[in-house]
Parts: C-alpha cells; structure tokens; sequence
C-alpha cells in the first residue's frame, strides 16, 4: 500500500509572535517610488512577507535564548568562546579558529591576505561578497559551474558542482603562483542554491593537490549541502548529516562561513584555518579590525547561541522541514506556470525573470521588474540575482549581462507558516496577468562595488 502523503507541519510550536502590517498597494506605490524602487531600501515595518535573504533573518530556539542568558562577557578567554571554539572544531577539523561579526568579515581577512593584484580565485560560483573582497584587493574572480548547470530547467542533481576541466585549464593558463586559492561554495547561492557533491569536493582537492593550491570552503549552508549528499549520492545514504558535513569541510584548507545561515543566529560569522603562518597573519588582521582573537566583533551571548544552533542545525526533523518546506514554494510555483531553477534548492526558490517578463531586454533588468512588482502587488520582499547583482559593463558602458536573469524568494528559518508561503503563491497569480509588460527600469545611481544594495532605479 503506498504511503499517505500528509501535510508537512513545521516541527516547533510558536512561543511569542512578531505582528506584521497590512499595507494597501497604493501605500506600497508610494513606498516603493521613495525606495527608489530598490527594495533594500525599504523599511522593514512597511514589508508583509521578507524573503529578500535568508541571512540573518530566522527565529532562534528556547535553548539558544537559554544559552543568551548564560553568555559570558569576558573580554578575553570567556566561556561561551570555549564552547564555540570546541564546537566549531569538532565540527571542521580545523586547529585556528576565528570569530567574526559576519561572513564577509572573514572574506575581508582571507581574502585581502591571499589577494591582490595579479592575483586570481577560481569558485564554482562567487556569491556578491565574496566577489567584491576579492575584487576590492585588486584580483580577478573566475565563475566556473559546470556547463548543463547553466540551463535553470535541466534536472540534475548536483548543479552546483564545479567543472573541474575547467579548473585544470585556467590553473594552467594563469600559472600556480597565480592562483589565490580555488573557493567551492556549499550550497550554490547564486546559480540557484544548488547543492555540491562529495565527488565534487573530492575531485577539486585531488588538483589542489596536485598543484599545491589551497582550497577554502564557503560554507554557510553545509548542513543543507549535507542534506542533499544523503538523498542523492548512494554511498552517503547511512551517514549522518553531520558525519557528511564533517567529511567535507576535512578536505578543505580553510573554511568560511556567514553563521547567519546554518548557524541558525541573528549576527556572526567564522574563519578556520589548517596552516598556522596563514592563521596568524588572519588573527593580526582580525586584531585590528573585528577584536580581540576570542571574540572577534561577537558578544559572548552570540557566541553562545552560535555554539547551540551549530548543533540544532543537524537535527533530522529540522532539516527535513527546512528543505521540503522550501521545496513546497518551488513545486507549487512551477505547478502555476512560473518559470523556476530547477530543482529547487536548499534555502531559496529562485524565479527566472527572463522567461517570465520575456518582453522586458536585460538592459530593463527584468529581474528588478518582477521584486517590484511581487513588493506591489503583495508587500512581499525579495532580491534580483541577476544583472543588477552580476552584470559589469565594456569599456563603452553598455551593459555585459549575467548569465542568467534571477530572482531569489529567500526563506528565513524557522519564521514563516505554510499558510505565509500559500499567500506568497496567490500574489503569483497577480503577477501572471501582469507578465507581458513590456518595459522595466533603468539605474540612475550605482557605487562601484555591490551597487544591488544601495542602487536607485527609475521606471522606464
């Protein structure tokens, strides 16, 4: 007898509620215009449904609010730091472990030791920060996903792999000395929150090895990589997602990590290294810059609750919500219609602007139509991970898009309700009878490095 399908119930009960403002879409028009039609602009309170990023943005447990209260404020030495410390090194294998305030914090560090001019980084995919503190110290980033991952409709099962031919010609092209260090993101962010597989990672240190490289570990999701792994590479079915995450950050050199994500805290980020000279030029800079070495910009209580939700992340209930729940949104979008990478990732749905608003050119950033758009109709806020975030322009200004043209609904953990994601999916019919507008936005301000942040736009 085949197995009921029953509704999948988050596994928490709610202990304190957060009200949310209900605006009119007139309201939002008015918002929306003062923003600059930048939704990273708007104010927070004027916003129904936040899914502009899932960094940051979850709800901590009893334990981690428990944990808060034990923190332990000491400047240098404090408890809460130990406990982090043994956790994190439980977790990674790695002997240098170093507190940040965020994730971009240790791409700073890392990055402005490794980098600089001449220099190149080769990632299966750069996220935004990642990209601009490489580029910033004045090297060159390189994107090489591998080839059929490109096709946001292909369905296979680790599109966020790394070509790792391409790896062996660019190394080879560039020179050894060259290469800053070769960076694998878990999951994919920008190429659709897509998983990486084991085979991947291993194949990537076999080369690092063999040209003596240095490989660093993006990992702020790795308990929803490791989710992935045991579903769908056989050999991984019997181990556990912490097992699975363990194994890989053991093939890394270094390792980095927004603890926003699957740290499961409000603030935070993490540095580890295997190589002490590399470490002690990572905690001088740290010194300077973040805090002292065990601390590093965090209060205690933070690294407290850290500690905690590096644990809870890897509990079997939550990760099964935590996907599937994130699966319910993209399965039930592509049912209506709705252009999406596919499959659905770990943290994110990610909508293919450019199929959807087919009559809106890149240079009208049809990705940025659409979070104006979903902000209209329904007060739900989301990001553009396309041209705005990627697109870079020739020696003439005219715009070199991205290759694809995204948009991310990010989901918080542990925030919303089935019937939160249901209204985002009505909002989507609205945007059905509104998808062949034919024009979109242009910009009007940009800085120089991340302009998707604090960009404005004007309607075309």
């Amino acid at each position: 007898m085949a197995q009921k399908l029953r509704t999948l119930t988050e596994p928490f009960k709610i202990k304190m509620v957060e009200p949310l403002k209900i605006t009119t879409e007139a309201y939002r028009t008015k918002a929306l215009e003062e923003a600059h039609y930048n939704t990273f602009l708007l104010h927070s309170s004027d916003v129904f449904i936040d899914l502009l990023t899932d960094s940051g943005t979850g709800a901590m447990s009893d334990r981690q609010w428990a944990g808060i209260m034990m923190g332990d404020e000491s400047y240098a030495g404090a408890r809460s730091w130990e406990h982090l410390e043994k956790v994190v090194k439980t977790l990674t294998g790695m002997p240098h472990v170093l507190p940040t305030h965020q994730g971009r914090a240790g791409e700073r560090i890392l990055y402005s030791i490794l980098g600089g001019k001449g220099k190149v980084f080769i990632s299966n995919t750069h996220f935004d920060t990642t990209r601009a503190n490489i580029e910033y110290s004045g090297a060159q980033a390189i994107d090489i996903v591998y080839e059929e991952a490109k096709d946001p409709e292909l369905d296979l099962p680790f599109k966020g792999n790394m070509d790792v031919e391409q790896l062996v010609k660019i190394i080879e092209k560039e020179g050894r000395e060259a290469i800053g260090a070769v960076i694998i993101t878990v999951t994919n962010n920008s190429s659709g929150g897509q998983p990486v597989s084991m085979a991947n990672v291993k194949s990537i240190r076999e080369i690092c090895d063999r040209y003596n490289l240095l490989l660093v570990i993006d990992g702020c999701r790795i308990a929803e990589n490791a989710y992935f792994i045991k579903h769908r590479e056989k050999e991984y079915a019997a181990k556990t997602y912490e097992e699975i995450a363990k194994e890989m950050l053991r093939l890394g050199d270094a390792f980095i990590m927004s603890a926003k994500k699957d740290g499961l805290v409000n603030i935070g980020g993490l540095l580890t290294i295997k190589d002490e000279n590399l470490a002690l030029k990572c905690k001088n800079l740290l010194i300077i810059s973040e805090g002292f070495t065990t601390y590093g910009g965090l209060a205690g209580r933070d690294m407290e609750a850290l500690a905690i939700g590096l644990t809870e992340v890897f509990d079997e209930d939550y990760l099964h919500y935590r996907i599937r729940s994130t699966g319910y949104l993209g399965e039930k979008l592509k049912e209506k219609g709705i252009p999406v990478v596919w499959p659905i990732g770990g943290h994110a749905v990610y909508v293919d602007a450019k199929k959807l608003y087919k009559n809106i050119p890149v240079n009208q950033y049809p990705g940025q139509a659409l979070v104006c758009d979903l902000y209209t109709k329904g007060g739900i806020r989301c990001v553009e991970v396309g041209s705005v975030m990627f697109g870079k322009y020739d020696t003439s200004g005219k715009l070199i898009p991205a290759p694809n043209e995204l948009v991310r609904l990010a989901i918080p953990r542990r925030v919303y309700t089935q019937s939160h994601i249901d209204y985002v999916l009505d909002i989507f019919d609205d945007i059905l009878e509104i998808c062949e507008r034919k024009s979109g936005y242009k910009i009007t301000y940009e800085p120089q490095f991340l302009r998707h942040f604090t960009a404005h736009f004007e309607k075309i």
